[in-house]
């Protein structure tokens, strides 16, 4: 690539369905999603959170950079605005998110950083509580130099993310939300929050797992021996 590519305007997801969206679980949300949805928006697994105990949700602003050079994410950086999520897919080597990016996205208040690439200073993000999930981790230096895009589709851990998606993450993992069905599968995702906190008042009152999913119904439907005796060679 000799030449980038910027996009000043972001048609971003609106803000109250991302403040519901950063109540609910990436779990809830997943399944909220339906299949084969949630499979296609889910980011593999390699994509991990950095810190524990956080969770974010917002509107991507997204940065595609050349192999070992991070000059695109910083252009996305000084596009985003507080709330957004910058998702950054770089190939190869090059670190793209540290301290001090992450010291001026804590001012700016920015969600969350998702990076399918390498960040570093992790004890430093990890002091000032960096909402941050990545692929990889090292002190590999970036130039700031190469080509790429900003705020144009990305393939990040196996997900395509437009611009001005939702992004949601926690300790579970990182998923998104097209825009245009956002709304739809945050407003499900609550019911099934709900839902969740209203089994938890039956676990209190005597209740079983066993039977409230469905369990023991289907296991009676089933062919099974139970031997009521040890089991022995």
């Amino acid at each position: 690539m000799n030449r980038s590519t910027v996009y000043l305007q972001v048609d971003r997801v609106d803000e109250a369905t991302c403040a519901a969206a950063s109540r609910s679980s990436v779990s809830d949300l997943h399944e909220a999603m339906g299949r084969p949805g949630n499979r296609m928006a889910t980011m593999e697994p390699r994509m991990r959170q950095i810190i524990e105990g956080l969770r974010m949700a917002g509107p991507a602003i997204t940065a595609f950079c050349a192999p070992g050079d991070n000059l695109m994410m910083h252009r996305a950086l000084s596009l985003a605005r507080k709330g957004d999520v910058l998702v950054v897919q770089c190939p190869e080597t090059g670190a793209q998110w540290g301290d001090i990016a992450a010291y001026y996205a804590m001012k700016l208040g920015l969600a969350g950083i998702v990076v399918d690439g390498f960040i570093r200073d992790i004890d430093e993000l990890r002091a000032m509580r960096s909402p941050v999930w990545a692929t990889r981790i090292g002190p590999s230096s970036p130039q700031k130099s190469g080509h790429g895009t900003v705020n144009a589709p990305v393939v990040c851990a196996g997900v395509t993310v437009h611009p001005g998606d939702l992004v949601a993450a926690d300790a579970d993992g990182v998923i998104v939300l097209p825009k245009r069905d956002a709304a739809a599968i945050v407003a499900r995702a609550q019911e099934r929050t709900a839902r969740e906190a209203g089994q938890r008042a039956e676990i209190d009152a005597g209740g079983r797992p066993w039977v409230m999913h469905g369990g023991a119904a289907s296991y009676a439907r089933m062919d099974v021996d139970e031997i009521d005796a040890p089991w022995s060679p």
